[in-house]
């Protein structure tokens, strides 16, 4: 009786109390969740102290202990951010923090002279006050990220004004995407009668085609310098390795990666005959600047200072981030085009865009129920903005969740088949030097938790790879 009565009781509380406390549950759950898996591994970085015996081919004890104490760096960062993020996020839907600012964007646009009937204004004028924010209360966590741990670590190659700079100039160039394709959205779904949802789920479409086809020509060199990779030996056997898969290259870029960090990375994009490869100059050995500064730097004569010098100049020559040779830029790169040949981009591009349509059409199923909105404070008006916000972002959250497991879970299935198809083009030597040297470069702890890294990592742990790739050396 005691159940049944707890039941009802249950029942009799307003739906729209009921919503609410279910998605506060159920992100302090997933919270908790995320948070005793980090503890797992954070107890991995704190007890294995010493190189297993696995892994004494693979990793030097130094190189070890340096990647154990930036990754327990990065945890305790990792569960601070993360506590903040979950308070303020909790804070902000007990205190109403959404309904006042709708409020705040309508008093804006009375004063501009725009009434209630401007819904699309005044929805444009809430994104903007919400990313800016985000983007002021994320700024501490990203300033002592940048400049305490990745600079203490030697990664971050940021001065405080470029990074300053830099954030701006994402905060604009975000807003003159985020804006117009908003007011768009929201003016489909207004017009589009019964069926706007397939009209809504056909122009983000669009506009992510759209987005990936120029970002590279024309938004990521706002951010960072561009340069066609220089005739040579390098270029030419890219050029041959592509043709040989049909791979329908066009160009071959390399990115200036240095003035940012001295992490490393490759990647191409491009849609039909129109392919371009991009690598960072991080992964170059030959044209690291990080490289050239250790060189200069070694060949300086000492003058006053000697001794402070020449300890400095031995500190660089060892913490030297080695790149990769031309052989294993070239399995790396038979890695990512592995990526492309097994279609895997074209499966990702179907997925989220079938998931997307599903997004779109449970949201047109939900939109006219009113405990929704009133459930976050949105007792007299349902603006469809908010509407998305609630739908996408709160009520979708557990189907979210589920997804990125599966598609994480995808992914690491996916690398270990991009391996094996570097291997077919006789790269697993070269594959399996780069990969090493990359983790050690990156300062990856190759020890992990099975729970933490089966829930978070879309790469499989480097040890499996490489006992894949040994595997196949041998065959």
């Amino acid at each position: 009786m005691g159940m049944w009565a707890s039941l009802d009781a249950l029942w009799e509380i307003p739906a729209e109390k009921r919503i609410f406390g279910a998605v506060l549950l159920f992100s302090w759950t997933v919270y908790l969740w995320e948070t005793f898996l980090a503890q797992r591994q954070r107890r991995i970085y704190k007890t294995t102290t010493h190189v297993p015996p696995e892994l004494g081919q693979i990793m030097d004890s130094e190189t070890f202990e340096k990647s154990r104490l930036y990754q327990l760096d990065k945890s305790t960062f990792s569960f601070w951010s993360g506590l903040y993020s979950e308070i303020e996020g909790t804070l902000i839907l007990l205190f109403g923090g959404i309904p006042y600012l709708w409020r705040l964007s309508g008093r804006f646009c009375g004063y501009a002279g725009f009434g209630p009937e401007y819904e699309i204004t005044q929805s444009l004028v809430f994104l903007l006050l919400a990313t800016l924010f985000s983007a002021l209360t994320g700024l501490p966590w990203s300033l002592y990220n940048t400049f305490v741990i990745e600079e203490k670590h030697g990664f971050n190659q940021q001065t405080l004004g470029f990074f300053m700079k830099d954030a701006i100039k994402k905060f604009v160039v975000t807003q003159c995407i985020l804006l117009p394709v908003s007011s768009l959205l929201l003016y489909i779904i207004k017009i589009g009668g019964d069926y706007f949802f397939i009209y809504a789920w056909l122009f983000t479409l669009v506009v992510s085609l759209v987005l990936v086809t120029i970002y590279a020509d024309y938004i990521a060199p706002l951010f960072d310098k561009f340069t066609p990779l220089p005739e040579g030996k390098l270029k030419e056997e890219i050029e041959v390795m592509a043709k040989s898969i049909d791979f329908p290259l066009t160009k071959v870029y390399v990115v200036e990666g240095s003035k940012r960090s001295s992490h490393s990375n490759a990647y191409f994009y491009g849609f039909f005959k129109n392919k371009r490869i991009v690598l960072f100059d991080t992964l170059l050995e030959e044209y690291s600047v990080l490289n050239k500064d250790i060189q200069e730097d070694s060949g300086m004569e000492p003058r006053n200072e000697e001794e402070r010098n020449s300890e400095e100049i031995k500190a660089k020559v060892k913490n030297k981030k080695q790149g990769c040779k031309n052989e294993e830029v070239l399995a790396v790169l038979g890695h990512e085009l592995g990526h492309w040949k097994l279609g895997h981009t074209v499966k990702n591009i179907i997925i989220s865009q079938m998931n997307s349509f599903l997004c779109f059409f449970l949201f047109a199923v939900l939109i006219g129920r009113k405990e929704l909105f009133a459930a976050f404070g949105f007792y007299d008006s349902q603006p469809t903005l908010i509407g998305l916000l609630i739908i996408f972002q709160f009520i979708f959250s557990p189907y979210n969740e589920v997804l990125s497991f599966c598609l994480t879970v995808l992914s690491r299935r996916f690398e270990f088949q991009a391996d094996a198809f570097a291997k077919k083009l006789g790269k697993a030597k070269d594959l399996y030097s780069a990969l090493i040297k990359l983790n050690k470069d990156n300062l990856g702890f190759p020890v992990s938790d099975w729970l933490f890294s089966m829930w978070h990592y879309s790469h499989p742990p480097l040890l499996e790879r490489l006992q894949a790739l040994k595997s196949m050396k041998q065959h």
